[in-house]
């Protein structure tokens, strides 16, 4: 009766587990699957109509993609995106979020709505305004620069101040999501704890060093964490923006990707830069989790 009962059990949890796992299956599994074994053939736009002229190449595209320096370059805007754009979009995310939780703030419900509304906004919308707000000569940014004696910038146009210009549009417009979290996890926090530090005389700054980032501890591991392989997946903000110029200087790993597979048709190639921007991004998310690990 028990071992029958036990079955019932764990069939009734395949069960409602099967849908998910098939999910998996079909969207993540079988896609890294076959870009795995993808980036192992020299499969191209010939062999789209017919298959049975891919050729096994081993690793020859690893070792190709590993001397392009094309690659290396879109490794360097990648990374730069990820460790500037990363942590200020946790600050930003995080700033918002007190200010919101702050007792004196009101009309929270609108102001929510305000911050969130650019995740929700079409990036190419997006895109036309900030393009105005870019321009070298008639840009808001750089007429706001000429009153404090800076000279006109060409953002978008400067190979030095293109991927800083991504950065700022990628912040301004993905910060909200965060910052809800950061919210919740604020609301989490006992309001009794604040209390009895300051009866110990701890001021603000104190507070919010030993009460509120502890209390926000497993939040900021999955903010910093999410936060970072989503920027590794940057494409859009530079497809739009600069397609990738000038000369490359915002070119990221997914959009070099995508001008392999769907400009050249080289997909041998692009799935091995997926199966590399893969593998560079499971490091990160290691390294980052387990240097999270040691500080609890």
């Amino acid at each position: 009766m028990i071992d029958t009962l036990e079955r019932r059990r764990r069939r009734a949890g395949w069960t409602f587990v099967a849908p998910a796992l098939l999910l998996m299956a079909v969207f993540f599994v079988g896609p890294v699957t076959s870009g795995l074994l993808l980036s192992l053939t020299d499969f191209d736009v010939y062999a789209i109509g017919s298959p049975s002229t891919a050729r096994f190449v081993g690793l020859k595209n690893y070792a190709t993609a590993l001397v392009d320096p094309g690659f290396w370059r879109a490794v360097q805007n990648t990374l730069f995106f990820v460790v500037v754009g990363g942590p200020l979009t946790v600050v930003v995310s995080l700033a918002a979020a007190l200010l919101l939780n702050a007792r004196a703030v009101r009309f929270r419900g609108f102001f929510r709505t305000v911050y969130f509304a650019p995740v929700v906004t079409t990036l190419v919308a997006v895109a036309v305004v900030w393009r105005y707000l870019y321009h070298p000569h008639y840009g808001l940014l750089n007429y706001a620069l000429g009153w404090i004696g800076v000279p006109p910038i060409d953002w978008l146009g400067d190979p030095l101040w293109a991927m800083p210009a991504i950065v700022l549009l990628a912040v301004w417009k993905n910060f909200g999501y965060a910052m809800l979290i950061f919210l919740a996890g604020l609301q989490t926090i006992e309001e009794s704890l604040y209390e009895a530090a300051s009866v110990d005389g701890a001021g603000s700054w104190r507070r919010f060093l030993h009460v509120t980032l502890p209390g926000l501890g497993p939040t900021f591991l999955f903010v910093t964490v999410t936060t970072m392989i989503g920027h590794f997946q940057l494409f859009a903000e530079p497809y739009v923006m600069t397609q990738g110029g000038p000369v490359g200087a915002t070119r990221s790993l997914v959009l070099l990707m995508y001008e392999e597979g769907f400009r050249w048709w080289r997909i041998g190639e692009a799935s091995t830069i997926a199966v590399l921007l893969l593998g560079i991004t499971l490091i990160g998310a290691i390294v980052q989790m387990r240097f999270a690990g040691q500080r609890r």
